[in-house]
């Protein structure tokens, strides 16, 4: 029967499962599978699984009471395998390697920060500091009809707004990346400008919160900073 899989740890870990549920409908049973030194905390797979708000949670539940006890390697929601065999396999194929990670991730926890800055407010200091579109925008309102300025103006904008976003993901990266073991970007999407997840050791979680705080202040209200977490490793699995 498939299996589902919630996480990877050490056999030495507790793996207290005492009052958990798996996923599904009925909820399934949680259910250690060990190799060597590794253990894979599983359940059975329901044949229908979705991320409903009951699973998620479940899953999440998994995550944090492990993670209260020592270093876990999570799996994203969904990660099944063929059976228990199939997972013991991977512990033995990939013990090194998974042994290597739990070592990088212990007593780290997951931070993830996405940014973003108000449009209208970004749009307004281009044409403060740019000569070249304030007198574009002069020339479109002044009530020239010539269709090359609409398209030069536009152009520039565009071209400033992602030079000076890539400068603010960088000056952000810059502030934070110094309280962190390691970081993970991604594709930053709509109005954000930086999509980045932080690996950070439980005795600088305090110095880490600290910066981004101060870092949100002299930024302003025109941008929107927005960190999640402490949150299982993830991103770094």
């Amino acid at each position: 029967m498939a299996v589902y899989v919630y996480s990877v740890v050490l056999s030495s870990h507790p793996q207290r499962l005492d009052g958990l549920d798996g996923v599904g409908d009925p909820p399934a049973a949680l259910r250690t599978v060990r190799s060597g030194i590794l253990s894979a905390v599983v359940s059975d797979a329901p044949e229908e699984l979705r991320p409903k708000r009951r699973d998620l949670g479940a899953h999440q539940a998994v995550q944090e009471r492990l993670m209260a006890d020592g270093t876990v390697l999570p799996m994203q929601f969904g990660f099944t395998a063929a059976d228990d065999d199939a997972v013991r396999e991977v512990l033995e194929g990939r013990s090194d390697e998974l042994t290597e990670r739990l070592r990088a991730l212990e007593d780290c926890i997951e931070y993830h920060l996405k940014a973003a800055q108000d449009e209208n407010a970004l749009l307004r200091r281009i044409l403060q500091d740019s000569d070249e579109a304030r007198e574009l925008n002069e020339a479109i309102r002044s009530g020239d009809s010539s269709p090359e300025l609409p398209l030069a103006l536009g152009e520039l904008v565009s071209q400033e707004v992602q030079a000076r976003q890539d400068r603010l993901a960088a000056g952000v990266l810059d502030a934070l990346r110094g309280f962190a073991r390691e970081e993970r970007s991604s594709q930053a999407t709509g109005n954000d400008f930086l999509n980045v997840s932080f690996l950070v050791a439980r005795d600088r979680e305090k110095s880490f919160l600290d910066e981004e705080r101060g870092l949100a202040k002299e930024l302003g209200e025109d941008f929107d900073l927005r960190l999640l977490g402490p949150l299982p490793a993830y991103s770094f699995v």
